[in-house]
């Protein structure tokens, strides 16, 4: 009974109410789908850009840069443009109208996902961190690391606005736990080169 309604209901419209139908209905199921598997954890973290605009590093974090052409923003455009258009029609406005508003309300959707996209990435980038950073800062031994780099040990060093554990190497002796180290160099995206840190004292003598 109901798909039968359905399909009256369908066959009252017509084709430019039809369009915009279509569009609401279709792009509102896509919205609520990446809705929910976000929700339950199977959603990207990071929002594909069409514009090929988005620059992803070793700890995957979001452009910053404003994400006008993502895939959520293209969504929520459409899902607005729809039902703006809808409401539009239904009200006896003229296409022309149906589509002008439609196309406001859906830049409108599509700025707002763009612009809290920006935020979401500034701060995934406030809690990640670029390796280069390391470079040259002070780091304590937090696993024994290998004299003349014949092993890999770790270190705890302030990166971001945390304290990480990153691997590291030496060129000199073993450096056991508590050594407090010098970051050298940055052989990898996850591997450092560091040495002891000597007091001033220690290398007058």
């Amino acid at each position: 009974m109901s798909t039968e309604w359905m399909s009256q209901w369908w066959d009252t419209l017509n084709g430019a109410q039809q369009v915009f139908w279509g569009i609401a209905l279709f792009f509102s199921a896509l919205f609520v789908f990446q809705f929910v598997i976000n929700l339950i954890g199977f959603g990207m973290d990071i929002d594909t850009d069409l514009d090929s605009d988005t620059d992803l590093d070793h700890d995957a974090h979001i452009d910053p840069g404003f994400a006008w052409l993502s895939v959520r923003g293209v969504i929520a455009f459409f899902t607005f443009f729809g039902w703006a258009g809808v409401i539009v029609l239904s009200k006896g406005g003229p296409l022309l109208w149906a589509v002008v508003i439609g196309g406001l309300f859906g830049m409108l959707a599509m700025s707002l996902v763009g612009y809290l996209l920006y935020l979401f990435g500034q701060q995934t980038q406030v809690g990640n961190y670029h390796i280069d950073a390391a470079l040259y800062h002070t780091g304590e031994v937090y696993l024994t690391i290998p004299a003349m780099k014949s092993g890999t040990g770790k270190i705890m060093i302030q990166l971001g606005k945390g304290l990480r554990e990153v691997d590291a190497v030496t060129e000199g002796k073993t450096l056991v736990n508590g050594t407090i180290v010098r970051v050298t160099g940055i052989l990898e995206d996850t591997l450092l080169l560091v040495e002891e840190l000597r007091e001033p004292q220690d290398e007058a003598e």
